[in-house]
């Protein structure tokens, strides 16, 4: 068949062609599921031969319709909406639909008149975040129909509306801050007549009513980048220990004026965001932040206005998306200089038990994508998939923030020294030559190299298990479940059974947490090694690994003597880090099964963190079909203790921590 120039070819060519009438061409081409599915493939063979491209105008006309959407929002420039375009565009585009976008720039007086002059273009509206008072959107509603509104919504309205649950963003963000220590707090506010901005400011009332130990202050802000950066003398001002800014903007603007002016965060103050756009693990320090699904939220929009358009809906749905705080390096414990005076006692967070009481265990709690381990009065450790992590990081699931029982972090999380370190994991950084370290890849002969060969840890099923037992050693809540590996082609590698607990220890004053996994090569062979067996002498890390924050002071224990140097590549059956941060001390033992123990990888100058190596000067392989144990109990204590305190606490955390038979674990 010869081929017309392109825009040349007619509709009456094309149902020749195909051998159809017209009108049947006519309904192939606008989308219309009223056509045999043979006759409309034969159709859109013969229009795709003939290049032929339907008029838009000519089908404007003959629909009545445009087969547009018009999108308006309050400020293009702000990368929350335009996630949610991005989500609204690629849900629309299957369905024939385009997007016409407008701006009213946070101007509520000229909003109706935009979103008026919009719809007139097309066929329905999208309206995100409106600043126009509840009056004048309920009057504007009837002239705009049929339209979805997003982040916003008028009770009696029959226009349908999705909305982000504010309120519970902030409560997890308040929470945060005050299991770290906050007491007193700083808003940054957004634009007065955001509704979103009302809502937070309600919902940090409501967290200051739960929370009365704390004070919460409000400041002017805004919802830019500059008006973050315009605000910092006030907040320096404000002597506030941290700062919960209206969204990832007004934080980056506070960041950036704190770094010029030598304000260390977290180590002076701490800072919190709202939405989680792309930029927020990007900043420095990463920032902690509130994470909205924005393209999923642009996605569901136009899911609700096509059932609209299309008839199928009565207009009165409400979609609610709940925030997940995503913790990152941003926040930290309150500086010591500022912590409220606590107990001489180290007693912190056992005062109501009575002296002669059993150690209780700990209860895991699942939340949507995480699992937090409750303390007697602050989380004492949060489990991550680690779904989002970067895959230059090897992703996988961890276990941050891990706090002692006054609530200081004593891990870190993608560091500025390590960006792919995160708290504790199991990171090893070669297994059949796929890294699940992160980073660069050690090569005999070149050095430290980046490869594109990180692989994936995959969480399967993870939720808590009871253990029917009354013995105190195995009674309790357990995190258990199975994480699959996969390599950097992404086939499987391997599978691991994991269980991790914990236990509290009230003569001690302290807890214990106990990591265990089985890891099953189940798909082969396995090989694990490290830098040093590629030719680096002394960088055998791998393994169940622990990253510490920095501190003034770290003091490294082990049953021979004290020291880094004496430490790494000992077989030492625990490990401890007193560390001091201004007059508080804190103390993490780590303890091995004393009949496996391998040879502590270690740091204490350059960075702080360790963990027993899988292999330290020689690979460890693992046959198929085989099984690998790693096991490792952590012991976080609310002082300084020395080397024969240590030496006891970790006998006394092994024996309070045994891991329970599979018998025993009721799902």
């Amino acid at each position: 068949m010869a081929r017309a120039p392109r825009g040349s070819v007619t509709i009456g060519e094309v149902a020749t062609a195909a051998g159809v009438s017209r009108a049947t061409v006519s309904r192939v081409m606008n989308h219309l599921s009223t056509v045999e599915p043979a006759m409309a493939r034969r159709v859109r063979a013969a229009a795709e031969e003939l290049q032929y491209r339907p008029s838009s105008v000519a089908r404007s006309l003959s629909l009545g319709r445009t087969n547009s959407v018009a999108f308006v929002v309050p400020d293009l420039s702000n990368p929350m909406f335009q996630q949610i375009l991005r989500g609204t565009m690629a849900a629309a585009a299957p369905h024939g639909f385009r997007m016409l976008v407008a701006e009213s720039p946070e101007n509520p007086d000229d909003e109706a008149e935009s979103a008026l002059e919009a719809r007139l273009r097309c066929d329905a509206l999208v309206l995100v975040s409106p600043r126009m008072t509840d009056d004048a959107l309920r009057d504007l509603l009837p002239q705009i129909r049929p339209a979805v509104l997003v982040n916003r919504s008028i009770d009696e309205s029959s226009t349908p509306a999705l909305l982000v649950d504010y309120a519970s963003g902030i409560a997890e963000i308040i929470a945060h801050l005050v299991a770290l220590g906050h007491r007193d707090l700083v808003y940054l506010a957004g634009p007065s007549h955001s509704t979103s901005n009302t809502t937070r400011i309600d919902a940090l009332r409501t967290a200051a009513h739960r929370h009365p130990e704390i004070v919460v202050r409000t400041l002017r802000g805004g919802a830019t980048v500059d008006a973050g950066y315009s605000a910092a003398d006030a907040v320096l001002a404000s002597r506030a220990t941290a700062v919960v800014a209206f969204n990832d903007l007004v934080a980056f603007g506070l960041l950036a004026r704190l770094n010029e002016s030598g304000v260390a965060v977290p180590g002076d103050i701490s800072i919190v965001g709202f939405d989680d756009i792309e930029l927020a693990r990007y900043a420095t320090p990463s920032l902690t932040t509130a994470t909205v699904p924005h393209v999923e939220l642009g996605g569901r929009a136009w899911e609700l206005l096509r059932e609209v358009i299309n008839g199928d809906s009565t207009g009165h749905q409400r979609m609610h998306f709940k925030p997940r705080l995503e913790i990152r390096a941003s926040t930290g414990p309150v500086p010591p200089a500022r912590r409220a005076k606590l107990p001489s006692t180290s007693t912190a967070g056992l005062e109501h038990l009575p002296p002669d009481a059993a150690a209780p265990a700990l209860s895991w709690r699942l939340e949507e994508s995480a699992a937090v381990l409750e303390g007697p009065d602050v989380a004492l450790a949060r489990y991550e998939p680690g779904d989002r992590m970067p895959q230059v990081h090897a992703p996988r699931p961890h276990l941050h923030p891990v706090r002692t029982l006054r609530g200081i972090a004593l891990t870190e999380t993608s560091p500025r020294d390590h960006r792919h370190h995160y708290g504790l994991s199991i990171a090893v950084a070669d297994v059949n030559g796929t890294s699940h370290w992160g980073g660069r890849t050690f090569i005999r002969d070149e050095g430290p190299t980046l490869l594109q060969n990180h692989g994936r840890q995959v969480g399967d099923g993870m939720h808590v298990a009871n253990v029917n037992a009354t013995d105190l050693n195995e009674r309790g809540s357990w995190l258990v479940g199975d994480v699959k590996w996969y390599d950097h082609h992404g086939a499987a590698q391997l599978h691991e059974n994991r269980m991790i607990g914990g236990v509290l220890l009230p003569d001690a004053d302290a807890w214990a947490l106990h990591w265990h996994s089985l890891l099953h090569a189940d798909h082969g062979a396995l090989r694990f090694d490290s830098p040093a067996t590629n030719g680096r002498p002394g960088a055998g890390y791998g393994g169940l690994f622990w990253r510490l924050p920095m501190a003034e002071k770290t003091i490294v224990l082990t049953d021979s003597g004290t020291g880094e140097d004496n430490a790494h590549g000992s077989s030492s059956p625990w490990l401890a880090f007193a560390q001091r941060r201004a007059n508080v001390w804190t103390t993490l033992v780590l303890a091995q099964a004393t009949d496996t123990a391998r040879p502590w990888f270690i740091r204490a100058t350059e960075y702080v963190g360790a963990g027993p190596a899988l292999a330290w000067d020689q690979p460890l392989t693992v046959a198929a079909g085989d099984t690998l144990e790693l096991d490792l109990t952590a012991v976080l204590v609310d002082r300084q203790l020395d080397q024969r305190d240590a030496a006891d606490l970790a006998h006394l955390a092994r024996s309070r921590t045994v891991v329970p038979s599979s018998s025993r674990v009721l799902g």
